[in-house]
């Protein structure tokens, strides 16, 4: 099994990480896009659907950008993620890759269903900050 977000929630994180690591500073798309490897012509887009859901505030102008609209520690990865019109939930069975059996639920699907409700879970408690903190490799809150 593999989890997969599309690219479009990756640069999203990762924009909002580049603004998490300096908060107060406003960031152009251009720099941003930069640091963190991200083609700069998409960039524009995903800041403008991260606007849209109030986590960052944008400034016009020559000396404009990006900043948090909130503190990395009150940003989690779910909220970025659902941002850019990603849909965490699994629209598709797992074991036959289209919808549930014949009366809309496989023999897994709670199985599966309850997996899928940790993993938002430890989306929803994931702050930028976390990330941060931990160097995203070492955030495994497992209860």
């Amino acid at each position: 099994m593999k989890l997969d977000l599309t690219m479009r929630s990756d640069y999203a994180i990762r924009a909002m990480l580049a603004l998490a690591k300096a908060p107060d500073k406003v960031r152009s798309s251009r720099s941003i896009a930069l640091e963190m490897n991200i083609p700069p012509r998409f960039l524009p887009q995903i800041m403008a659907d991260l606007g849209r859901a109030k986590l960052v505030s944008a400034t016009a102008g020559r000396t404009g950008g990006y900043k948090l609209a909130a503190s990395a520690s009150a940003t989690t990865l779910l909220a970025v993620i659902e941002a850019v019109g990603e849909d965490p939930y699994r629209q598709i069975c797992v074991m036959r890759g289209t919808a549930c059996g014949q009366n809309g639920q496989c023999d897994v699907h709670y199985v599966f269903y309850a997996a899928e409700g940790a993993l938002i879970g430890h989306l929803r408690s994931a702050s930028l900050q976390n990330v941060l903190d931990t160097k995203a490799h070492k955030f495994i809150a497992m209860e």
